[in-house]
């Protein structure tokens, strides 16, 4: 079966960036699952996905624009100790999961000074190309179910 739009499909990948230093992969681990054609994945992985086969192998590199975005200079704010209300300590590195305009988002803390925090709201891939390994190992109809919730179902899902 073909990658189409409402397919469950199954891949091994290991990413990496243009140096060649591994980020994130899933080998000797579970694979990753998802529901393809719903924005699940970064969209330049997504389309280089769709009409692939069970037991295709191939690299891709997806520009920065069709991964996790352009960095932007505007994403960095700094703003009051105050808005960390409950965090004792904040240390630079440190993220945290927030409300943005697009639904959820995660910022970094860059620098603390005082009662000033400077944040980044980038994603911390943006402005990178990446490149992936993909070995794609199952395709199958995706369930009703799993197409009106817009992911799949499986182990820890709380439909």
């Amino acid at each position: 079966m073909q990658i189409a739009n409402n397919t469950a499909v199954t891949i091994h990948y290991t990413l990496t960036n243009d140096a060649g230093e591994e980020l994130d992969s899933t080998d000797g681990g579970e694979p990753l699952v998802y529901l393809h054609g719903r924005g699940n994945i970064i969209a330049g992985l997504e389309k280089a996905l769709h009409d692939k086969n069970v037991g295709d192998k191939f690299n891709v590199r997806i520009e920065a624009s069709d991964a996790y975005g352009e960095f932007s200079e505007d994403m960095i704010q700094v703003v009051s100790r105050e808005m960390f209300d409950g965090v004792d300590n904040l240390d630079i590195g440190m993220q945290f999961h927030t409300a943005v305009n697009s639904g959820s988002g995660i910022i970094t803390v860059m620098k603390v000074d005082g009662d000033d925090i400077t944040i980044d709201g980038n994603h911390p891939m943006a402005g990178l190309a990446l490149n992936f390994a993909v070995e794609i190992v199952g395709v199958r109809l995706a369930t009703k179910e799993e197409n009106s919730h817009g992911h799949i179902h499986g182990a820890g899902c709380k439909h």
